[in-house]
């Protein structure tokens, strides 16, 4: 006869079974910085950035009156569909009333992905596997080359924001993978 509490660990570990059988890896985003961020406040903002894809949410520390801040900041996401476009705002905090928007962008990760699933045997490092253009479907400011650099495939990219008077923020592309996911 089994207890309540057995079946009730039965039934999670077969939900994060299922789990792992979906997700391919992890997407880890390095918030570099901020370029000619928008003004909220009198003379400057006090930026943070969230990053949202799908279901997931995560935000950066807030960077007090800067315009231009430096976060330099890893935030992972966990990845079980690459053609869903990671979405990306950057907000002005704010103590007593509702945090001001200051722009956002969307990115796809199809090419990073592509990239990763070559095979990279025997290519010296620094090596541009693949480039991605700025276009009317991307928020790209410049191109974005997919790298081989260090012994791992990374995306180097600077995203113009939408929706706001100016602004751009830097970050760049990793890939984990995870014992037991599904995997590229």
């Amino acid at each position: 006869m089994s207890t309540p509490g057995k079946v009730k660990q039965s039934k999670k570990s077969k939900a994060s079974s299922s789990l792992m059988d979906r997700m391919l890896g992890l997407l880890r985003i390095r918030i570099r910085k901020g370029i000619n961020l928008a003004v909220r406040d009198v003379r400057s903002s006090d930026p943070y950035v969230v990053v949202r894809l799908g279901n997931q949410k995560l935000k950066t520390r807030v960077i007090r009156k800067d315009v231009n801040p430096t976060w330099n900041e890893d935030l992972t996401l966990s990845v079980s569909d690459p053609n869903i476009p990671v979405h990306l705002t950057v907000y002005d905090h704010d103590t007593f009333s509702k945090d001001d928007k200051m722009g956002e962008a969307e990115f796809d990760i199809v090419a990073f992905v592509d990239a990763l699933r070559m095979d990279m045997e025997g290519l010296p490092d620094g090596t541009v596997i693949t480039r991605v253009l700025p276009s009317k479907k991307n928020c790209l400011a410049d191109e974005s080359c997919v790298t081989f650099s260090g012994g791992k495939v990374v995306q180097n990219m600077c995203l113009r924001l939408k929706n706001v008077e100016c602004g751009e923020v830097e970050l760049q592309l990793q890939w984990i993978d995870l014992p037991g996911c599904k995997g590229l």
